[in-house]
């Protein structure tokens, strides 16, 4: 595995003092490789291949960009085992979990890989005699891409796609926390036949490489995932020199649970929403807004669920939950479960360090009840396995409450009343709904993305992810005697 960066297809050591060091958060002591951190001028470095392989890329037909993506799909899963290893490895999910999210990768790849026979525009009738008009949809130039650790493989996929089966090419900077993860994905892109300078990558902190790569005038647009924080400070940066943006950020997403619901069904969602990925998902479910009619059955299922879940090192096969990613979330974790309850919020389960954490990362999965909308624990996103329980009278109250945050990412109502599931879908405040099933998920033909404070721009995945990553072009054709335009436009 390469431990450095890649520019203009060669892998590089940074001269930089800055060393990243790549930890396994379930055992802190377990170094896998150390990073030296590409620095502001190593960024620059990185655009101007990008910039120097743009028309290259551009000319090449779009069906032969979609090839390298399917050669990367045969590739990725000949080393499936080797990618899911790893980043349970540095990022901590347990291994089935990572496992799914190297599948997940794939089926986008051989989404996007499709999409290079469709970047399409459309034809539409003129109101001009003798005149042809259609569009066509054009690449961009040099891209930007930004990702999190907390899905190291899926992540860089959906945006490193779609951006170069558009014929856009890449300057890409992974999460800190998970450069092997990256490392793997580029040396697969390049073994596909991915040529010098479409992909390039910088492990480094955003501090100097996200804002170079920001505010480089060569890139003309960004796609960031990542904290509000970040992302909302991005995003006024590249407005105001008028970059293309899009941003996904937080979530604080909601389970209704009516008084017809299946409990079973709706128990077994909530536990895989919330402590999957050690809650480390913007689409976690982080509340749950229940009926006073099955409320205590249901908060019993939960506690039950939850208190079997077992907590441990995400390579080995039993642990059904990882730890935190890194000693900053973990002490985030524990400080909000320490707010929750001073509060007024009622443990149900967990709330602490397991025994047999041996130093690593790791929180029990916990749950709160009675949870009311004015908690921080309710209003705020905490990132970790910790799960707020409330009630909701009613559908009216239900959606009142679930609106009563600044996100709005996601969400999820238990029903068999027709009647609630499409009220809820029409005044919900959310990118995305589910019905009977979980919060989490997405699938590669589908749009992703929230509203409010949870994102802006366009919606990432399916054919809008590539649309993003084009800009359209409109085109009249006049094939008559004359010059004229009998329109005043």
């Amino acid at each position: 595995m390469p431990t450095g960066s890649y520019i203009n297809g060669k892998w590089f050591h940074p001269n930089s003092d800055r060393l990243v060091k790549n930890i396994n958060p379930a055992d802190p002591k377990d170094v896998l490789a150390e990073f030296p951190a590409a620095t502001a001028q190593d960024a620059q470095t990185a655009i101007d291949a990008a910039q120097a392989a743009f028309p290259m890329w551009r000319n090449t037909p779009g069906p032969e960009r979609g090839r390298v993506l399917w050669r990367a799909v045969n590739l990725a899963r000949q080393r499936l085992e080797e990618i899911a290893r790893t980043m349970t490895r540095e990022e901590g999910k347990v291994l089935k979990e990572a496992r799914g999210e190297v599948l997940k990768g794939i089926s986008l790849l051989e989404f996007f890989a499709g999409e290079g026979y469709r970047v399409h525009g459309k034809t539409m009738p003129s109101e001009v005699r003798d005149t042809f008009t259609y569009t066509i949809r054009r690449p961009i130039g040099v891209v930007g891409l930004i990702t999190p650790w907390n899905f190291p493989w899926a992540l860089p996929v959906w945006k490193i796609a779609p951006a170069v089966v558009a014929g856009n090419t890449v300057v890409f900077k992974p999460a800190e926390n998970t450069p092997a993860t990256a490392s793997l994905l580029v040396e697969i892109f390049e073994e596909a036949g991915l040529p010098p300078g479409v992909l390039n990558m910088l492990v480094g902190p955003g501090s100097t490489v996200g804002n170079a790569i920001v505010n480089a005038p060569e890139t003309r647009a960004i796609s960031f995932t990542g904290s509000n924080e970040v992302g909302n400070a991005l995003y006024q940066q590249a407005a105001k020199l008028n970059k293309k943006v899009t941003c996904e950020m937080g979530g604080k997403n909601a389970v209704v649970v009516m008084p017809d619901a299946d409990l079973n069904k709706a128990a077994t969602a909530i536990i895989g929403g919330a402590f999957g990925s050690t809650g480390q998902r913007c689409t976690a479910t982080s509340r749950v807004l229940a009926s006073p009619v099955v409320k205590n059955e249901l908060v019993e299922q939960l506690r039950e669920r939850a208190s079997k879940l077992r907590v441990g090192p995400g390579l080995d096969e039993s642990s059904d939950m990882g730890p935190a990613v890194d000693e900053k979330q973990w002490k985030t974790d524990l400080s909000y479960i320490e707010i929750a309850k001073s509060e007024g919020a009622q443990l149900l389960t967990g709330g602490g360090v397991p025994k047999s954490s041996n130093g690593g990362y790791f929180v029990e999965p916990t749950i709160f009840e009675g949870v009311t909308p004015n908690m921080r624990i309710f209003r705020e996103e905490v990132f970790g396995p910790v799960l707020s329980i409330g009630v909701a009278q009613n559908i009216d109250e239900a959606i009142k409450f679930s609106n009563a945050v600044e996100y709005g990412l996601t969400t999820s109502i238990f029903t068999q009343d027709i009647n609630n599931v499409l009220r809820y879908i029409e005044e919900v405040e959310t990118g995305m709904v589910h019905v009977n099933e979980p919060t989490i998920g997405g699938e590669a033909q589908l749009p992703f993305g929230g509203t409010k404070n949870t994102g802006v721009g366009e919606r990432e995945m399916a054919e809008e992810g590539v649309n993003f990553f084009t800009e359209l072009k409109t085109v009249f054709i006049n094939f008559g005697g004359t010059g004229e335009r009998s329109m005043i436009r």
